[in-house]
């Protein structure tokens, strides 16, 4: 579908425009014409001939043109017939306000209508159940609310909540916003729709996303992929955690690779930024927005508060953010401009005793910027709201030597107060005009600060995400075709490590028995002490279980090891597998999910300990041995595989064929899931000790 006339409309009209305060149509109506609206607005009401000044038609198709927008403020029962008629006449887009649709069990028939009818004529609709959309670039307020129109600017905000967006458009944080869309129930566009759009507009520099579901991965990678040939910084706000679903819940996987660490993933493979609360959102967007990229990592942060400084250089720790060493000649041009009492370090404590003074406070900025090492400069500032006349001077003083010093520099320069209502907004538009990035709050300043240094996304490599994340959906639907069931089927163990064998992947010797007997001879023939373990479908935490006894030596306690494991409830029929014990070394779990948002290919340092510690990395798939390896070494336990203390390290090399062999075999035998924990790594080689699989079903979690 084409968003663009319904995202930049050049001509409105409002169904069910009414003159009755306190309703939708009174209100869209009113927000065209006091925000100026420069283009044609028509009301569309049975007998009404003007709302506020604006002339009005009984029909649709009365109207003088075919409009780019129709905002339809009536009832749902009236929607999906007011939409044919919007297809009729040759629309180009809709936005319904109306609540009744699928977020209630009786809605949901209505919602089908709207969609069926908005597909049948290639009609893009923003909604139900949402605010609507905000052109402020051409004025357009398409909204439920009142809305009063700042000026435009480079960022954009898709919101799946109504309420963080009608906040974005509220707050006095000199956020310039281009378009904001409030989603709604999503019926027909999702938010990689309005993405892939407002991308191609090319004033915008930033988009904030706010989402609660992460909808269709494929669509939303293609939209990335477009932002980074665009050079469009994307920040990702994710509410809450999508129900991860039986299969996954049942697997360790799902506890450490559920959907929102999925989306994370994604987001960082594009390039993108993770948000943790709106606030964070709109000042990274604003960030990303406002200010030039940042030619290395690495800020310096300059403030005359020493507790000020002590407390971001903490925050800058803890968000990985660097503040590297000030060169020789740094240090000595600063110490011709500081008082005596100051020391020259990163972060700079100018001291109190030159606040206020252009020159210097413009000197140390422009120093502090032009160090080799240094990638962008954050000043810490705060600014009561009300000053009397002689106490502003000094205020006044130092915001102009920061902007002075920030011309006189071609890296990123931000201004951050430490509380975040301590920059009113008319100093914080003055920064923007002065090409100095305003934040609210310390410790945005220094995220902010840290994310100005992008990491290249690749968009090739994006799009070959989603199209293995569609080649996942097409055998998931033919599965679910094939068998008329929509839940997978869980591998026994033994079954799991036929197919692993099959595709070249290490596994322990072992022979499946289901008499005590065969038990002792399949033990003889391994040769010293072995794991008996039950293998079943249902079985996938034998540990939890009981259901697994290492290092069995004998034949006497194979065949008591035998029988115990055949004596819990349940089991007398199950077989048991005998295999091998694996020498120790360092225990991974490797895994592939495949029925999520993306493919992803999970590491994680394995065993009992997966969860507890929830140290695991994710790649989106496809992926190779560099990345692999990169990823490995991005474990906080990554320590382990280099080795300690008389250990001798792990090959990586063999993780990580090992891990690329598994995405492939996930493929190709159409699995949803296949987890091994663990994997035990060593310097000859990786083995697996133990895998759960499940086959793929005809439901993934977006549908």
């Amino acid at each position: 579908m084409d968003l663009s006339r319904l995202l930049a409309p050049r001509s409105v009209a409002v169904v069910g425009a009414s003159s009755r305060p306190g309703t939708y149509g009174n209100q869209a109506v009113a927000n065209l014409v006091a925000n100026r609206f420069p283009g044609q607005v028509f009301g569309v009401h049975p007998t009404a001939s003007t709302v506020h000044g604006v002339r009005c038609v009984p029909r649709l198709a009365d109207l003088p043109t075919a409009p780019d927008a129709v905002v339809i403020a009536t009832p749902a029962a009236s929607v999906p017939g007011l939409l044919a008629e919007a297809g009729d006449i040759g629309a180009g887009g809709a936005v319904v306000f109306a609540a009744g649709f699928a977020e209630t069990p009786g809605g949901r028939p209505t919602q089908a209508r709207l969609r069926e009818t908005a597909l049948r004529y290639g009609l893009p609709v923003c909604g139900p159940n949402g605010n609507g959309i905000v052109s402020v670039t051409a004025r357009a307020p398409m909204w439920g609310d009142a809305c009063t129109l700042k000026r435009p600017g480079p960022i954009a905000l898709i919101s799946q909540s109504g309420n963080v967006a009608v906040n974005a458009l509220a707050s006095t944080r000199a956020l310039r916003l281009h378009t904001v869309v409030s989603c709604g129930n999503q019926a027909v566009l999702d938010a990689a729709d309005y993405l892939d759009t407002v991308v191609r507009f090319p004033d915008v520099r930033a988009v904030a996303l706010y989402l609660e579901a992460d909808g269709d991965g494929a669509k939303l990678l293609r939209a990335l992929a477009r932002c980074a040939e665009r050079d469009v910084r994307v920040v990702v706000l994710k509410a809450g955690t999508s129900p991860l679903g039986a299969s996954a819940a049942a697997s360790h996987t799902g506890s450490v690779a559920g959907d929102a660490r999925v989306l994370r993933a994604v987001v960082e493979e594009a390039g993108g930024v993770w948000a943790h609360h709106p606030h964070e959102l709109l000042e990274l967007a604003k960030a990303l927005g406002y200010a030039r990229p940042a030619p290395r990592a690495g800020t310096v942060i300059v403030t005359c508060s020493g507790g000020d400084a002590a407390i971001a250089a903490d925050e800058a720790h803890r968000l990985g953010v660097p503040l590297p060493a000030l060169a020789a000649s740094t240090v000595t041009a600063m110490r011709t401009v500081l008082p005596a009492t100051a020391t020259v370090a990163n972060p700079l404590d100018y001291t109190a005793v030159i606040f206020g003074a252009v020159k210097p406070t413009a000197d140390l900025v422009a120093h502090a910027g032009a160090d080799p090492a240094v990638g962008s400069v954050l000043v810490y500032y705060d600014r009561p709201a009300d000053l009397d006349p002689d106490a502003a001077e000094s205020w006044d003083g130092a915001l102009a030597g920061v902007m002075a010093g920030a011309k006189r520099l071609c890296k990123p320069v931000l201004l951050a107060s430490t509380l975040p209502e301590l920059l009113p907004e008319p100093v914080a538009e003055l920064l923007v005009d002065a090409g100095v990035v305003p934040v609210a709050g310390l410790r945005e300043g220094v995220r902010c600060a840290g994310v100005l240094h992008p990491q290249a996304a690749d968009a090739a490599r994006l799009r070959a995400i989603a199209a293995t994340t569609e080649a996942a959906a097409r055998s998931a639907a033919k599965a679910a075709g094939s068998t008329g069931d929509s839940a997978g089927d869980w591998l026994s163990e033994h079954e799991a490590k036929d197919l692993l064998r099959a595709a070249g992947i290490r596994t322990p010797p072992g022979h499946l028995v289901t008499d005590a007997d065969a038990a002792v001879t399949a033990a003889r023939r391994l040769g010293g002490p072995v794991a008996l373990k039950l293998s079943a479908p249902d079985l996938r935490h034998k540990s939890d279980a009981g259901a697994l006894l290492l290092r069995v030596d004998g034949d006497a306690a194979v065949r008591a090891a035998f029988r115990h494991l055949r004596g819990l409830p349940g089991r007398s029929g199950t077989p048991v597998l005998v295999e091998s014990m694996c020498p120790p070394g360092v225990e991974l779990m490797i895994a592939v999910r495949r029925d999520g948002l993306v493919p992803v290919l999970v590491l994680a340092l394995g065993g009992i300990w997966v969860e507890v510690l929830d140290d695991a990395v994710l790649v989106p798939l496809p992926g190779d041995r560099p990345t692999v390896r990169d990823r490995l070494r991005r474990l906080r336990a990554a320590p382990l595989l280099d080795g300690r203390r008389g250990h001798a390290g792990v090959d990586l090399d063999a993780v990580g064929d090992l891990a690329l062999r598994l995405a492939e075999l996930a493929q190709k035998a159409d699995l949803a899931l296949i987890e091994l924990n663990p994997v035990i790594a060593r310097p000859d080689g990786a083995t697996v000790v133990d895998a759960v699989a499940r086959r793929l079903s005809g439901r993934t979690h977006h549908e």
